[in-house]
């Protein structure tokens, strides 16, 4: 899984908890602690996916254009991270002859799919309202 998974649910958690209020990619980026240009990238995805509307110029930044009771985290990890849980590695020649170097890709892409969908699964039952919430139970528990 990549940072970009973790950046926008972050952002997107942010503004939920700011619905009325635009926030700068520099306040994002201040937030997540991260660079600008990160936040940027990540946030132009959720644009064109309309997980987000964004003003420019003086006075612009983003706010949230979607209900955070119904986008999932498996949503935010389709749109950020699909296929990352595979590695890039590589298991020999298939035309050895060798039992394990010959199937050894193909079981392993079986596994890490179905690890894969596993995950998204678990993903499905968060939302960004989930994870505010939480966020709001852990500062309260300090």
């Amino acid at each position: 899984m990549n940072s970009e998974f973790t950046i926008a649910v972050h952002s997107l958690a942010l503004l939920a908890y700011r619905p009325d209020h635009m926030a700068t990619s520099d306040m994002i980026a201040h937030n997540v602690c991260t660079h600008p240009a990160r936040v940027r990238k990540v946030m132009a995805m959720l644009r064109k996916q309309g997980y987000v509307a964004a003003k420019e110029g003086i006075g612009g930044g983003f706010l949230l254009n979607c209900n955070p009771d119904e986008v999932t985290l498996a949503e935010m990890y389709r749109l950020t991270s699909m296929g990352s849980v595979k590695p890039g590695w590589c298991s020999g020649d298939e035309e050895q002859d060798c039992m394990i170097a010959c199937n050894m890709a193909t079981v392993m892409d079986h596994i890490f799919s179905g690890a894969e969908k596993q995950l998204i699964d678990y993903f499905g039952q968060w939302t960004i309202r989930d994870v505010l919430e939480q966020v709001r139970k852990e500062q309260q528990s300090k």
